[in-house]
């Protein structure tokens, strides 16, 4: 997990990071997956590299440099989506899978703007990944308040201030 650790966070936090961690290592073909903000900031977040490293890979394709990066591609293409669903008048995003020769991105909408993205390798299974998105959807929707998104946040920055010393 890109914070170090869970210790001192709320159970619904650490239940949200148990899900995500769930989600990475039980579904085959998952590179990276990150938790954004409506207002696209980073809220949880696999790590990309340890995720490689745990399934026998030597280096790991996709966004480079930081979660950030999976992220900032996220709430891109979550808001280039929900422009064009406004432009079309087709209500609300559900989802979108981008099939592209050496991966896939998968963006989900969880709640209140929020988005689950999902960066998976090219023999990753599309309808897999969905399906088990779907549950992470319905698992931490209804628990991703104001309050825990801020708690998240802030668990966030302190493990990049404690990385930085």
């Amino acid at each position: 997990m890109t914070a170090p650790s869970t210790f001192g966070l709320s159970s619904e936090a650490r239940n949200l990071h148990w899900l995500l961690t769930n989600l990475v290592e039980e579904v085959p073909g998952i590179q990276s997956v990150a938790v954004v903000s409506s207002d696209g900031l980073l809220l949880l977040s696999s790590d990309p590299a340890r995720t490689a490293e745990s399934r026998g890979k030597r280096t790991a394709k996709g966004p480079r440099g930081s979660s950030a990066d999976l992220a900032t591609i996220v709430s891109g293409i979550g808001s280039l989506t929900l422009g064009a669903a406004k432009l079309m008048e087709f209500g609300g995003v559900k989802h979108t899978m981008v099939a592209m020769d050496e991966g896939s991105l998968f963006v989900m909408s969880i709640s209140d703007g929020s988005l689950l993205g999902v960066h998976g390798d090219a023999e990753c299974d599309m309808s897999v990944v969905a399906y088990h998105m779907a549950l992470f959807v319905g698992r931490a929707g209804h628990v991703l308040t104001p309050e825990l998104r801020s708690e998240l946040r802030k668990s966030l920055e302190a493990g990049a201030a404690g990385s930085a010393r």
